[in-house]
């Protein structure tokens, strides 16, 4: 084709826009940067993540933040809620503990009395090690489920009926998580129990008005010992302070009376020591002053010392009164 031929061709047109920016090439730097993009994730602050690579575990406990991983599918991040709390029922199903219903065959337990009771657990967990959580076992939720129950059975099992139904139901509820929660750890399952909660206890229903009329039974005995105590505690402190009043005032009595007797003693001494003094007078002024108060008080006859009687007193005595 000569010089000629060339310039008579007509020009080609222009290519689209479109046509020039989606070439080959740029769609495989964009596929490339979309899969380069796959390395990059986020682990939110309520979660925590898992990086294997090729299936083998690389990363067991990938903290929040920003991280980078090789692409995808040769790394894998599978990212886990840790700090949300999963609820499950023992005894039933959650649906059942909503609509109030009951499964016998579920809910049955043997107390240690050889008694049978109804009881429906409601436990919260949440997740402990991530990665153990994710390959341990295929039904987490589950293992948790049959080991709890299997806690609750023994706890139960060594039990009356009668403590199960009153007082018994918070240390067993503490009893049945310890000993779960260490199951769970030799079975390496990454759950970490948070509450263990008896949620409904009762008696089968042919026996229920047994039941009642013993725990009726048992709340007037426990509301009469009670009354008893409380008069007690009102009866003893009054007799032992009226018992302390009466010792303090024999107390008093008596060193009231060995205080007279020593003044008595002291002034008896001082009277005996005066008496020995001049023993003789000191008789003789005695014996007068008590004749002194004897005498004018009695009927008396004066004789002398050779037996006669002196006329002359009763004479004196008898005579008249003389003329005014």
């Amino acid at each position: 084709m000569n010089l000629l031929e060339t310039a008579a061709q007509p020009p080609e047109p222009p290519a689209p826009a479109g046509a020039r920016w989606w070439t080959p090439r740029r769609i495989a730097l964009g596929v490339l940067a979309l899969w380069l993009l796959t390395s990059i994730y986020m682990v939110p602050a309520d979660q925590q993540a898992v990086e294997t690579r090729f299936g083998a575990m690389i990363a067991p406990r990938v903290l929040p933040g920003l991280h980078i991983s090789l692409p995808w599918p040769i790394d894998r991040v599978t990212k886990l809620k840790v700090q949300q709390f999963q609820r499950l029922v023992v005894g039933g199903d959650i649906s059942d503990s909503v609509l109030g219903r009951t499964q016998p065959l579920v809910s049955q337990f043997l107390t240690g009395d050889q008694n049978i009771i109804y009881l429906r657990v409601v436990v919260q967990y949440s997740v402990g090690a991530p990665v153990d959580y994710l390959f341990q076992a295929q039904d987490v939720a589950r293992a948790t489920g049959a080991a709890v129950e299997a806690e609750l059975a023994r706890r139960v099992g060594r039990r009356s009926v009668d403590a199960v139904l009153t007082t018994e139901k918070a240390a067993i509820q503490e009893e049945v998580r310890g000993a779960a929660q260490q199951r769970l750890n030799d079975y390496r399952l990454g759950v970490r129990i948070s509450t263990v909660n008896i949620e409904s206890v009762a008696p089968p229903p042919e026996a229920a008005d047994a039941f009642r009329d013993v725990a009726s039974a048992r709340a007037d005995s426990s509301r009469i010992v009670n009354e008893a105590q409380g008069y007690s505690n009102d009866v003893i402190p009054k007799a032992r302070g009226e018992a302390q009043q009466l010792l303090e005032a024999a107390a008093a009595f008596k060193q009231r009376k060995i205080n007279e007797a020593l003044g008595d003693a002291a002034r008896f001494n001082q009277v005996a020591a005066e008496y020995a003094r001049a023993g003789e007078v000191n008789g003789r002024r005695l014996y007068l002053e008590t004749m002194e108060q004897v005498l004018p008080k009695i009927k008396k006859l004066i004789v002398d010392q050779s037996g006669n009687l002196d006329l002359t007193i009763i004479r004196k005595g008898a005579e008249p009164p003389a003329p005014k």
